[in-house]
């Protein structure tokens, strides 16, 4: 049997579903076995990274391995993007490149490129494989990798002629499962002991607690703690909840600013944030001044980053916070009922606005609607104003920050979770870096709502030059596309929304019904400054 033949074979125990890419000459080998591997779609999409985005969305919402392909040369190349954005999602992503046939590495063969290095810094494992016998032990080794411990993302390079060398039928290797990790009975008494003996205190609580929501509510009623959460945590706790205090960071609100820079609580228990800039307001020392700070995570390169940390947990959110309310509960910490508040409903004005625009397009939408959201100056008021229905419903890509990522991390999510409405927001900027991923979403049937807020230029861009120099090039602006047309040119259902009263049911239920993807072009220019909280303060001191 070829080898890549096993490869297929070994996905295919592992159950794999989808592998998101593009054919080509390095790699057709690979694909001419998906014929005879009915159990696995090829999702073939316009752009490599836009794969990449997918194949990470996948792995997030499926909690499995993300499997995403590309060719030797600007097909590997294509794909760092997205395997860096899985790097710091911490995403089991097994990316695979095409490389040219051994014998011509060094001689200028057509699309060669010495890939695996490129790949270092932004995975966990990158290795190029030059023996046929060793392609299938390589690829499990690499998806052993990507799922133990702290998971992320590999990388294989596969020369051509390795692919297709025959070796004799190997045994498959059973397919790696994660083991959870835990901290010692002994430091989950010492930090009970800590949180039951101090006066005060709040959890601060970034994405890592996905999975493990109610028990981080139920920590919270145990100790009667308030919650503050990242912007990438936005989705988790819900708007109703009476110890929410809402986000800290960019774009966040003042009740949490106000808690963090000037409440008197002396302990800080952060539970699955890694404490970067954007969760702390470019690193604010009061997050930490004075307090004692509790920190939990199962990626140990977090804990002392930036701020010393008093008490290390190393474990997986869920089972150690679980192991926490028992330590308490030992220690006759008990949970008191917290009855739910009534959600804050802001005032909806007919200023024909980001904010109100955004707003009423999430109450005509599905309460479990998720959320993927792509970059630019609608993020801030997505992370500022629109309301937490429903768990895990908002997924915020500003660690990494690529844009148009929100679009294909859309359609990766749709397949992971398909009874789920799932809405891309995302901007005409992000729209024209992998916007023809829509035409992918059409030909397989993918039902995602493309939300696009056009402003005919990069608005993140245009306020931070305003804000910090006083001053925007006029070239951060282009000249006005209709996006909608575009949609429709591909035959996707389309509204194009110019004021507020284009919001009602007549523009918008051929979208809202629609059985495949659908495009609502939100066409406005809003010059009000996004909320971006205390990093409007930074850009407008800054160099001062």
């Amino acid at each position: 049997m070829k080898s890549v033949r096993a490869v297929l074979d070994y996905l295919v125990a592992g159950e794999v579903s989808y592998i998101f890419g593009i054919p080509a000459g390095s790699v057709n080998a690979f694909f001419d076995e998906l014929y005879d591997t009915p159990s696995i779609t090829p999702i073939v999409t316009k752009h490599e990274g836009a794969a990449s985005y997918m194949a990470a969305a996948y792995a997030k919402y499926s909690d499995s391995l993300g499997v995403c392909i590309g060719s030797s040369g600007p097909g590997g190349t294509n794909l760092v993007t997205g395997a860096a954005n899985a790097m710091r999602e911490h995403l089991p992503v097994l990316f695979l490149t095409g490389a040219v046939p051994v014998d011509t590495v060094g001689l200028n063969a057509s699309q060669e490129l010495h890939a695996d290095p490129l790949y270092h810094s932004v995975t966990k494992y990158s290795q190029r494989v030059d023996r046929a016998e060793d392609l299938l032990p390589e690829i499990h080794k690499a998806v052993e990798i990507a799922m133990t411990g702290v998971p992320g993302p590999v990388h294989i390079a596969m020369p051509i002629d390795v692919q297709l060398t025959d070796i004799l039928e190997p045994a498959i290797p059973t397919f790696p499962q994660r083991t959870p990790l835990l901290p010692t009975d002994e430091v989950v008494l010492e930090t009970a002991k800590m949180l039951a003996s101090s006066e005060s205190g709040f959890l601060f609580v970034g994405q890592g607690i996905r999975g493990a929501v109610d028990d981080v509510l139920e920590l919270a009623e145990t100790l009667n703690w308030p919650i503050v959460t990242s912007p990438q945590a936005k989705g988790f706790i819900p708007d109703h909840h009476p110890l929410k205090r809402g986000i800290f960071g960019f774009a966040g609100h003042e009740e949490a600013s106000d808690l963090i820079n000037h409440g008197s609580e002396e302990t800080v228990l952060v539970l699955g944030s890694s404490l970067g800039e954007t969760a702390t307001n470019n690193w604010n020392p009061n997050i930490t001044k004075n307090r004692t700070l509790i920190q939990v995570d199962y990626d140990a390169t977090v804990f002392n980053r930036k701020y010393p940390v008093d008490h290390p947990l190393h474990g997986d959110i869920d089972v150690t916070v679980s192991s926490l309310i028992t330590a308490l509960n030992g220690l006759g910490v008990k949970r008191a009922p917290f009855p739910a508040k009534d959600s804050a409903v802001p005032d909806v004005t007919e200023e024909f606005n980001s904010q109100n625009v955004l707003w009423s397009l999430q109450e005509k939408l599905p309460a479990d609607t998720r959320f993927t959201i792509d970059i630019g100056e609608f993020m801030a008021y997505v992370v500022h104003y629109m309301g937490v229905k429903s768990e895990d419903s908002f997924d915020i890509n500003v660690h990494f920050g690529a844009m148009g990522s929100g679009i294909g991390s859309a359609i990766g999510a749709k397949l992971a979770d398909p009874e789920r409405p799932t809405v891309s927001i995302t901007g005409d900027g992000c729209f024209f870096m992998h916007g023809m991923e829509l035409l992918t979403a059409k030909e397989y049937d993918i039902p995602v709502l493309f939300i696009v807020m056009n402003n005919s230029r990069l608005g993140m861009v245009h306020h931070g030059h305003t804000l910090q120099y006083k001053r925007a090039h006029e070239r951060f602006g282009q000249e006005e596309v209709n996006i909608s047309q575009m949609a429709a040119s591909l035959g996707v259902p389309n509204a194009r929304i110019e004021s507020m009263e284009d919001l009602n049911d007549e523009n918008l239920s051929a979208i809202l019904n629609a059985e495949g993807p659908a495009v609502l072009e939100v066409s406005l220019v809003d010059d009000n400054v996004p909320p971006m909280g205390d990093r409007v303060k930074f850009l407008s001191s800054f160099g001062k």
